[in-house]
């Protein structure tokens, strides 16, 4: 009697393991890339509140049904897609100095934030971002993170080098890499940075950081700060 009932409990595992690649086919990767794709490309094109699964689909050329097997719903679509941006992240210079780290840090970075579909964007997620906390964490930590993970990186090297002390404060060193081209190019939407500008920021900014934090091979370190 045990036996007799245990066979029929055997089938449905099966019929689980054929149905597993149809549907594995479905979340196929190239699929929620374009999917994601379309995102950047609808939210330059008619911003988050016009925005709709129908276009992302259309856009993407993919059902409707493809998304929400994906994301329940808008928000979730563009959460998912801002944060994606944190991990993406930009690549580290390495350069061999930290005022050449820094230079080429802001020649890529001003490139990305003049981007068509960038200069769109972030502008108009930083207004939905002050009617939606959830958008509003998830767009803050995006741009946090990824900036953050590239600094670490160049002030890891630079006190590797012996140009900054490993007793910096991580926080303030970020806000004096980061801030001063995030205040230029998204808060007052400056165009093109003039001739000579990122090198002048570089330059300044690598001051800064050895005035606080200036280890054995920086000039203008400690030891140097009250001189002059």
């Amino acid at each position: 009697m045990t036996t007799n009932a245990a066979e029929p409990a055997a089938e449905p595992p099966q019929r689980a393991r054929r149905r597993t690649p149809a549907g594995a086919a479905v979340l196929r990767p190239d699929v929620t890339e374009a999917i994601r794709a379309a995102v950047f490309e609808e939210l330059a094109a008619v911003g988050y509140a016009r925005m709709s699964i129908e276009g992302i689909a259309r856009r993407a050329g993919v059902g409707k049904t493809a998304v929400y097997r994906r994301w329940r719903s808008k928000l979730h679509l563009v959460l998912d897609v801002v944060s994606a941006m944190a991990v993406l992240g930009l690549p580290a210079p390495d350069t061999g100095s930290l005022e050449g780290d820094l230079r080429l840090l802001y020649e890529v970075t001003s490139r990305a934030l003049r981007h068509p579909v960038a200069s769109q964007i972030i502008p108009d997620l930083q207004a939905e971002a002050a009617r939606n906390p959830e958008i509003a964490e998830a767009f803050q930590k995006a741009l946090r993170d990824g900036q953050e993970g590239v600094a670490s990186k160049v002030i890891a090297a630079a006190t590797a080098r012996g140009e900054l002390t490993p007793d910096l404060d991580p926080d303030l060193a970020l806000d004096l890499i980061s801030g001063p081209l995030y205040w230029r190019s998204v808060v007052i939407r400056s165009p093109k940075p003039p001739k000579g500008y990122l090198e002048k920021l570089a330059r300044a900014t690598a001051g800064a950081l050895k005035a606080l934090w200036g280890g054995r091979g920086g000039a203008g370190g400690r030891s140097g700060c009250g001189s002059g």
